[in-house]
């Protein structure tokens, strides 16, 4: 069964998808951007500013769905400045369990909203 997930307690879709998709086990969760749920302005004007309220956003979609940090497996980082890795490195690793999901990181040419970080995920229940 596909099942659409969708809170309040983190930003609302800007365009046709979806906050994440279940289905049975696994949450396919949609890049995260550094949006304030109740506001959708721009939150932090760093890249570590960014990617903790994405974290912030990210965990708010897990719990909706039944989730935790706990169960991601897989993370992809955008970064528009490969410089800015050691300071969103530090602030994921606050939020990441131990051993923490497989990740990559690529640094892209532009974001939405001319962010400085996005985040995507795939959690799996054990």
């Amino acid at each position: 069964m596909r099942r659409a997930i969708q809170t309040d307690a983190a930003p609302a879709a800007i365009g046709p998808y979806s906050q994440a998709i279940n289905v049975g086990d696994t949450l396919w969760m949609s890049g995260q951007i550094a949006l304030s749920p109740t506001t959708m302005e721009l939150v932090g004007t760093t890249a570590a500013e960014q990617a903790d309220q994405i974290l912030k956003n990210m965990g708010a979609v897990l719990e909706a769905a039944g989730f935790t940090y706990d169960d991601l497996v897989q993370c992809t980082i955008f970064l528009i400045d490969l410089n800015d890795f050691n300071s969103v490195n530090e602030v994921y690793g606050r939020y990441m369990p131990n051993p923490p999901p497989a990740r990559a990181t690529v640094e892209v040419s532009r974001l939405p909203k001319d962010v400085l970080v996005e985040i995507g995920a795939v959690a799996q229940k054990a």
